[in-house]
């Protein structure tokens, strides 16, 4: 018989292994230096007789280090639990924003009140194991007393919080176990924000798989001696010059330049095909700085300044931008070209060079992570063509819906109009929000888990760098969503007990979002401290 609550167990147990082999040679160590010390002060407590043999088989020290390795793979196995982790021991999506930028919240959002370039000071987490004597510790292994206090008792007066506005909604699930234990309004359909992400994060990694990647190529046209940059898609694309891992526009560029001097020819026409995608380009909401036409050649997401997150003017034309950019760079490379225009690559074109992005699982936790619009939006489309839908907005918000009813999840009332969430007419439920987050824990689903790796981390990375500054930091792990009047929170908490639970707060009608955004934090706050029952 399979017990429920131990399937996360089960499959987070090699990770935790993993853990327990990095640092245990260095408890090993720091025992070995304690060991004399520890001996001592045995000598000094252990009551002395002249009748009584000393037993010499096992020492103090190795007691206490023993039971320190034994604590670690405890405490590891506990956050284990909520994520996965690298072979280092570091969340992936932790390690790569924070480390990304190094400051404090890793990437830039947009929302800090700090002056631009200001230093800022390292994030300290709090540790996961404390002193031996210690009395409290940064995930609570420790049970609440039978009969705690209700989650209705906790959660309720936070909830009709007037911050929130006059329309709220709620569900907290046990991911465990997949039970709900606290539910209001949980099938009424709200407007979701920006945690319409979670459901197209869903549905792109079930339709693509988390190793897929997104290609960008340079085809030469065997009779007339066109290159053509076809678009594959690619969000991540980028033209500066250091690409930090992402697919780079240069490299594209010199390769094809490389191919074109090996077949004696210096002088091309270029031309650059965006046929990938179909239908209008620009979101319903028109020209926004929080996102660009979408286009499936674009490069930097028609930025034109040099950030890589948050608002930002954009370029009326990312494609042909993109095109003007890779020819700058084949002239560097010793290739003449024309002004490059629109076109569409044969099928007998030749493919001369090609860059990828790196897998879709990367690029979904960069999507929750930064709350990236573009990608959002790209992905949905590359949904809509992996599920044999047109490349569009509405092509993807069919896709993005077909392919989590085929989950089976509760689509009651959802309405889904673009990717990112940034169309107020998107209607999703408290229920269906947890439904999905469950479903990427689910350990027989591991492709779906960026889905919860991508989540921002309080206080650390993303959207949540700037909040929560209290003992809820390091702990909830969530997206979130604002709009003019609407205040989201979907993610999850490690509460009091250990246990992993869901959550989706949902408000409408609010007037302050600063202060909507405070009440959010302090329910998911309430949740990691109950315990509740």
């Amino acid at each position: 018989m399979v017990v429920p609550e131990l399937r996360p167990w089960r499959a987070a147990r090699p990770q935790v292994e993993r853990i327990a082999n990095a640092v245990r040679p260095r408890l090993a160590r720091a025992a070995t230096a304690a060991g004399p010390r520890l001996a001592r002060w045995a000598r000094a407590l252990r009551p002395r007789s002249p009748h009584l043999s000393r037993p010499r088989s096992v020492r103090t020290w190795q007691y206490t280090a023993g039971a320190a390795t034994a604590g670690l793979a405890l405490a590891a196995g506990v956050v284990t639990v909520a994520g996965p982790w690298d072979a280092n021991g570091q969340r992936t999506a932790e390690r790569d924003r924070a480390t990304a930028l190094q400051r404090s919240g890793g990437a830039d959002h947009g929302g800090s009140d700090a002056a631009a370039g200001a230093p800022r000071p390292t994030p300290s987490a709090a540790p996961v194991l404390v002193g031996l004597d210690a009395t409290r510790s940064a995930v609570g292994t420790k049970m609440a007393a039978p009969g705690g206090k209700a989650f209705s008792d906790a959660l309720r007066p936070l909830l009709n919080a007037s911050a929130l506005g006059g329309t709220h909604a709620a569900v907290v699930v046990d991911v465990a176990t997949g039970r709900r234990v606290y539910g209001a309004d949980a099938d009424r359909p709200l407007a979701p924000a920006s945690t319409t992400k979670i459901a197209t994060a869903v549905a792109a990694l079930s339709a693509l798989g988390p190793d897929h990647r997104l290609t960008t190529r340079a085809a030469l046209e065997p009779d007339t001696g066109e290159l053509v940059l076809v678009g594959g898609g690619d969000p991540t694309l980028t033209a500066h010059e250091k690409a930090d891992g992402w697919a780079s526009l240069r490299v594209l560029a010199a390769n094809a330049a490389k191919a074109l001097h090996k077949r004696g020819i210096h002088k091309v026409t270029l031309s650059y095909d965006t046929t990938l995608y179909s239908g209008p380009a620009l979101h319903p909401i028109g020209v926004n700085d929080n996102l660009a036409p979408v286009s499936a050649l674009t490069a930097d997401e028609g930025r034109t300044d040099d950030s890589t997150s948050g608002p930002a003017p954009r370029v009326s034309d990312p494609a042909k931008d993109a095109a003007d950019e890779f020819a700058g760079f084949l002239d560097d490379a010793g290739i003449t070209t024309t002004p490059p225009g629109p076109s569409k690559a044969s099928t007998r074109a030749e493919t001369l060079a090609t860059v990828s992005s790196p897998p879709l699982s990367a690029l979904v936790e960069r999507m929750l992570t930064n709350s990236d619009n573009d990608i959002a939006e790209h992905l949905a489309r590359q949904t809509a063509l992996a599920s044999g839908q047109p490349g569009s907005f509405d092509g993807g918000a069919k896709a993005i819906s077909a392919r989590l009813t085929k989950f089976g999840l509760p689509m009651s009332g959802a309405s889904f109009h673009d990717g990112s969430g940034l169309n107020r007419d998107d209607r999703l439920t408290a229920d269906l929000l947890t439904g999905l987050l469950v479903t990427a824990g689910d350990p027989g689903r591991p492709g779906l888990r960026p889905v919860l790796t991508g989540l921002p981390v309080a206080g650390f990375t993303g959207t949540l760098a700037d909040r929560y500054t209290d003992t809820a930091a390091g702990v909830v792990r969530a997206k979130t969503g604002t709009l003019t009047g609407v205040n989201t929170l979907a993610g999850t908490v490690v509460d009091a007990d250990g246990r992993l639970l869901a959550f989706a707060f949902m408000a409408a009608g609010t007037t302050n979002p600063a202060e909507a955004e405070s009440a959010l934090d302090r329910t998911a706050t309430a949740l990691a401290k109950c315990g509740c029952r």
